[in-house]
């Protein structure tokens, strides 16, 4: 019996903090369609989240580029089809790969530094003293952190994506003696509009669900300083976990328009 009202009192408060989060983002619209807008804070958060991005995404997306090389080639040449090698890592990296694992390391990274940093100013209250000073918290806070990685995380994945292909053109240079140019020509033959539009939009929606879920575990941080951890790690969790939902409701979407 305990059980089965443990297991109850989880549901529904899983099924509460959707509602909440839903409604996180239906206040985050109607704040940043109104002005005024913190164009300077926003362009602060923008570097503080793309700029500081680019070596640890950069790195990943190098070692990607390799290890999905050098795992795949052999592989390949044992069906003589080694020649497709720029083809699938290209549109592998591009459509899939690229986008979500970049996705990932930046919900590490600022999903839980936007959940610590809102979520300290909570427990020290920091956020009321705007309230009361008169200042929106939520617009100067929420709206701004929230835009931006809407807006760097796209920026972020064609990076990756780039040194991605690079990293692969390495290994592909290095033992089948294939040139740059020939493996970047070879690349950009396979993909087609069909693969850069759903990728480049799927971005978007992963870029707004990491500043989405790290701006209400942190906006709504409870339980003194000891929630303040709970905010970045929760913060991480969720976001890893929406990002795989809305990556899969693209690719379901995407293929309903492959088919029109």
């Amino acid at each position: 019996m305990a059980y089965v009202i443990q297991s109850y009192k989880k549901i529904r408060q899983f099924f509460i903090e959707i509602g909440e989060l839903s409604y996180f983002a239906i206040r985050y619209f109607k704040e940043a369609l109104k002005p005024p807008w913190e164009f300077k804070e926003l362009i602060r958060q923008c570097y503080h989240m793309g700029n500081r991005s680019l070596v640890l995404v950069g790195v990943t997306g190098f070692i990607i580029g390799l290890v999905l090389t050098l795992q795949s080639r052999p592989t390949l040449m044992e069906f003589g089809a080694v020649s497709w090698m720029p083809n699938m890592v290209g549109i592998s990296i591009v459509r899939e790969i690229g986008p979500v694992i970049t996705a990932l390391i930046c919900a590490g990274r600022i999903a839980s530094g936007i959940g610590a940093e809102l979520g300290s100013m909570r427990v020290t209250e920091q956020i009321d003293a705007m309230e009361v000073s008169g200042t929106n918290p939520f617009k100067y806070l929420v709206v701004t952190r929230i835009t931006a990685t809407t807006l760097m995380l796209p920026l972020l994945v064609i990076f990756g994506d780039t040194v991605a292909l690079y990293g692969s053109a390495l290994v592909e240079n290095l033992k089948g003696d294939v040139s740059f140019q020939l493996y970047f020509n070879t690349v950009f033959d396979a993909l087609e509009f069909g693969d850069l539009v759903p990728a480049t939009i799927k971005s978007f929606f992963f870029g707004f669900t990491i500043g989405l879920v790290g701006c209400y575990k942190g906006y709504y941080c409870k339980k003194g300083t000891a929630g303040v951890g709970v905010a970045a790690n929760t913060a991480v969790v969720t976001a890893s976990l929406l990002l795989f939902v809305v990556d899969f409701i693209a690719v379901f979407v995407s293929d309903i328009f492959y088919e029109l």
